[in-house]
């Protein structure tokens, strides 16, 4: 009886692949700083109703713009409300417009960028004609036009935010597919007779992932500010809900008596997508070999 021919390509080394580039991001102390400020983040967001120390959305007429106190760690707004109560749950809504925007982006632009790379032709060129059109439009354009056309929310904010990062996504997973295709293993599968849907899946598709996770992290920290544009401008979270875009919107008109209703919501934003980019430096330095 004779064998069956196997083909290694990247599923037979991927779990060696992660171990590696675990152990290499372990040892840049700034990606392990951004990546560390990140889980912080995530645990206050989702702990928030446990933190915060009054009803983000209370209003008292007696303690309206008060400075920083022991009652009001980082003090009150402009009717009164607690600052830090409000920042802890306006993690939650810049958590959400971070994940589920690159979610939807991520969900719908793999496929077609698998379909353009690897079929080439007609359906290549439709879909970058398309994915062209609105990359010559800036990202935050697209989500600003998108979000009037659906309506203010948070829900219709993240709808917009993730159609707009797609093309980003489309076109990245398109290029790495082209680069793959043309691989020895990717060949050897295909003289083997695989058909083109397992090559696709179980060939291509999983080297497309390292590049893919580097754009993610990206992503999301350009997904948070563009969800605190969206709220700064009132088309995302809608008041009294509490948003750190809508809070900077707040405090605009109070720079000068009450400069912390301005300063935390924007050292937090600052923060987060501070650390997020320096965790996508890291994540790049390990993942894309020509960094190494």
């Amino acid at each position: 009886m004779s064998a069956t021919p196997v083909v290694l390509g990247a599923p037979a080394v991927a779990v060696g692949r992660r171990y590696k580039a675990a152990r290499q991001l372990a040892r840049r102390p700034a990606a392990m700083i951004a990546l560390a400020v990140i889980l912080g983040f995530v645990l206050v967001a989702l702990a928030a109703p446990q933190l915060a120390p009054f009803d983000p959305t209370a209003i008292d007429y007696r303690a309206v713009r008060k400075a920083p106190s022991a009652v009001h760690p980082l003090g009150t707004d402009e009717v009164g409300r607690d600052v830090l109560s409000r920042l802890l749950w306006g993690a939650r809504a810049s958590l959400l417009a971070g994940v589920i925007p690159v979610t939807i982006a991520v969900a719908l632009s793999v496929p077609l960028g698998l379909l353009s790379g690897y079929l080439g032709g007609w359906v290549d060129g439709l879909i970058m004609r398309i994915n062209d059109a609105m990359l010559s439009i800036p990202f935050l354009i697209v989500a600003i036009a998108l979000a009037a056309f659906l309506g203010p929310g948070l829900g219709n904010a993240m709808i917009a935010i993730g159609i707009a990062a797609l093309p980003t996504f489309v076109r990245l997973v398109r290029g790495t597919v082209l680069a793959i295709k043309t691989e020895e293993y990717v060949e050897a599968a295909q003289a083997l007779g695989c058909s083109r849907r397992r090559v696709a899946l179980r060939h291509i598709l999983p080297n497309t992932l390292p590049p893919l996770f580097i754009q993610v992290s990206l992503t999301v920290a350009a997904a948070i500010i563009a969800e605190a544009s969206l709220s700064f401008l009132g088309l995302g979270q809608q008041p009294p809900a509490p948003s750190w875009g809508s809070m900077l919107n707040a405090a605009q008109r109070y720079l000068s008596q009450a400069p912390w209703m301005a300063l935390y919501p924007g050292l937090m934003i600052f923060g987060i997508v501070m650390a997020l980019n320096v965790l996508g430096d890291g994540l790049r330095d390990v993942l894309d070999p020509r960094h190494q």
